[in-house]
């Protein structure tokens, strides 16, 4: 049963934080500038205003999304200062060493231009874990925070173990944005569970599927090719899903709902996100100048689903399969759901987090070392390649010299090592999926199931053989050690 709205619902993402739950995304203004000419400000900047005065008050933008920086802070000089429209902005910086003066840098450039003294939200985004120096940027970013330059952290595109790393090495994190749709069901399953144990918040994106989950749609055969990225995008989501055949029974499932609600089948792909409880908002692409749809984004406040409505698109998952991996793969790792396709060329070219040094007597040997105080002095490096075979020390959670990483935590503290003995292999020209054999030593009993889910997730595509052992007590204060053993194949 529907009933009236005027202005869409409203919700605390952080203390002191209240928003909308249809943030208005700005994606789209690098797409309207991709000619390399700038929108009018002044117009656009009015355009944002009609929005905030709908109630739809809350915007999403980023470093890259063209002038949507420059756009949205000239809407917010209109306000004069008084209590006006919340904007959430991200940081998307390239790998690399993550100094205080980077950071510090960064975050100047966004509250530069936006024209505030305190960005509402600042996003982080971070291509390759391998490269931990995200820990340290994080890290900085807490610290601008407790100074004032920052309201609330977030992050993009984290999956769920990385996202629990973060919050139990102290990041402050509000929210994750990531991508959730009747598509793309994956921010249901561990990411759920970690935004309840830490209390955060997903900002879902991609929720209509870049226009698929609608009537027009309905009964169609598959498209060849989509000459739109975020429909090319898209595309790649559903053959990845199981195929249009199962993506039509998704769509007579929501058809169906509709129907029922007197809605439309978007208005259902949104309501069924927006009723997961760690959802906080959806994002809603606006094309500054163009169609507004406020009146239809108000639709999905006007009904809820029953059970029956979920059985019925519960039979429609079935018809399909899970995306693979957990949110955020897409961007990092086969197969590669972007609007591009295929990111291993753009991943290859990024720095190393470490350089592999050469063997002055042996040229089918070299070495990697990482940083830790202990290498030096107990005289071991982190990784040596033999010829086509690589060896990686005991590796435990150790950040830089001396700094251990989520204490007591095995889950958290598993990640951590893997990355960093992936991150020693690639310097050596291997790559995760030629490690051939691991070997885990655990402090106690209670860390073999959280390591070894940890351990799982990140070989669930290319296990390689191996050894868990209760070690009953590791030097200093961690839980987890591995080793692991590779061959690069020829």
């Amino acid at each position: 049963m529907t009933h009236t709205v005027t202005t869409p619902d409203r919700t605390h993402l952080a203390q002191g934080l209240e928003i909308s739950r249809v943030v208005t995304g700005l994606w789209q203004v690098a797409d309207q500038e991709k000619d390399g000419t700038e929108l009018d400000r002044a117009t656009a900047a009015k355009a944002l205003e009609g929005y905030a005065k709908a109630g739809f008050d809350t915007f999403d933008m980023a470093d890259h999304y063209g002038s949507s920086e420059l756009i949205t802070g000239e809407m917010l000089r209109r306000w004069h200062g008084k209590p006006g429209p919340r904007a959430f902005t991200k940081w998307c910086p390239a790998p690399g060493p993550m100094t205080a003066d980077i950071v510090r840098a960064g975050v100047q450039e966004r509250l530069t231009r936006l024209g505030v003294a305190r960005v509402d939200l600042l996003q982080f985004h971070w291509w390759s874990f391998e490269h931990p120096a995200w820990l340290d940027a994080l890290q900085e970013m807490t610290k601008l925070r407790e100074e004032g330059l920052i309201g609330e952290i977030g992050v993009t595109n984290f999956d769920a173990a990385h996202l629990h790393l973060a919050r139990v090495e102290g990041i402050p994190l509000v929210s994750n944005q990531v991508p959730f749709s009747l598509i793309d069901r994956r921010a249901a399953g561990p990411l759920a569970q970690i935004c309840a144990k830490h209390d955060m918040k997903l900002l879902a994106y991609g929720t209509l599927g870049g226009g698929f989950l609608s009537e027009r749609w309905l009964g169609k055969p598959e498209p060849a090719e989509m000459q739109d990225w975020s429909g090319s995008k898209y595309l790649r989501f559903i053959q990845a899903s199981g195929g249009w055949r199962g993506f039509q029974a998704i769509l007579r499932a929501a058809e169906l709902v509709a129907r029922k609600h007197g809605v439309s089948i978007s208005n259902v792909a949104t309501r069924w996100v927006l009723e997961h409880p760690h959802v906080a908002a959806t994002i809603v692409g606006a094309r500054l100048g163009g169609n507004v749809h406020r009146a239809d984004n108000l639709r999905p406040f006007q009904f809820a689903l029953d059970a029956e409505d979920h059985a019925t698109l519960d039979d429609a998952f079935a018809q399909t399969q899970p995306i693979p991996g957990d949110c955020g793969d897409e961007y990092r790792q086969p197969p590669f759901l972007t609007a591009s396709g295929d990111l291993s060329h753009h991943l290859d070219a990024m720095p190393l987090a470490h350089e592999a040094t050469p063997d002055a007597t042996n040229p089918d040997r070299a070495r990697v070392f990482t940083g830790s105080k202990w290498e030096p002095i107990a005289g071991y490096c982190r990784a040596i390649r033999d010829s086509d075979r690589i060896l990686v020390s005991g590796t435990t959670a150790t950040h830089g010299q001396d700094h251990i990483i989520a204490p007591g935590d095995a889950a958290a503290q598993t990640t951590y090592i893997l990355d960093k003995i992936t991150a020693a292999i690639r310097a050596l020209g291997g790559k995760p999926q030629d490690i051939l054999r691991t070997r885990m030593y655990l402090q106690g009993m209670e860390d073999v199931e959280p390591a070894s889910r940890a351990h799982g997730r990140f070989f669930a595509d290319f296990p390689p053989a191996n050894t868990t052992f209760l070690a009953g007590s590791l030097i200093g204060d961690f839980r987890v050690e591995i080793e692991a053993e590779a061959r690069i194949p020829a």
